[in-house]
């Protein structure tokens, strides 16, 4: 019996090393693949910013592609990601937002002062349907097809190289497809 005692921790230590290196064999072992990839957008919150038009369930199947933002006001790297959604939005992209966990004077506040990029935004404010897209925290960011199914998922600022190498070719892959068609 004390030699099994004495063989079990070098085994358990290799089958979990063994399970750590297998998952850094992905293609992209810092992605987080999203389950609604290919399927149809979740339902957008039902609440809205005063002043600011709703984001609805059918502004997300209008047939034209579109950027759904999650972001706070409270959230820094949100702040830094703001100035490319105002440039989305001045090239003619279809962006909406979702104000997530955040106080709607704060979030009003925000807009009024930094730009509002978003065509309608939904509002949040408790984080309960954030869940329904599997969002973690802000920011993230989804490309929605026009048939209003999910064609990606980014986790984290629109801003630097990741941005540039993930997000933009396969934001351009689905404005090609709608363009097609």
């Amino acid at each position: 019996m004390a030699r099994w005692l004495m063989v079990l921790p070098p085994v358990l230590f290799l089958g979990l090393a063994g399970l750590f290196w297998t998952g850094m064999q992905r293609e992209n072992p810092d992605d987080l693949p999203s389950v609604f990839i290919g399927k149809a957008a979740p339902v957008v919150p039902a609440e809205a910013l005063p002043g600011i038009p709703a984001l609805r369930d059918a502004d997300l199947r209008a047939g034209e592609v579109t950027v759904v933002n999650f972001w706070a006001s409270w959230c820094p790297p949100c702040r830094a990601e703001h100035p490319v959604l105002l440039e989305m939005a001045a090239r003619g992209i279809r962006v909406a937002g979702v104000n997530m966990m955040d106080d709607q004077d704060d979030a009003l506040k925000y807009l009024s002062d930094e730009g509002n990029p978003f065509f309608a935004v939904g509002f949040d404010p408790k984080g309960r349907d954030r869940v329904e897209w599997g969002v973690t925290a802000p920011p993230e960011t989804f490309i929605v097809r026009g048939d209003g199914t999910v064609a990606f998922r980014f986790i984290g600022p629109l801003v630097g190289t990741d941005y540039e190498a993930r997000f933009v070719p396969e934001l351009e892959k689905a404005l090609a497809e709608e363009a097609a068609q």
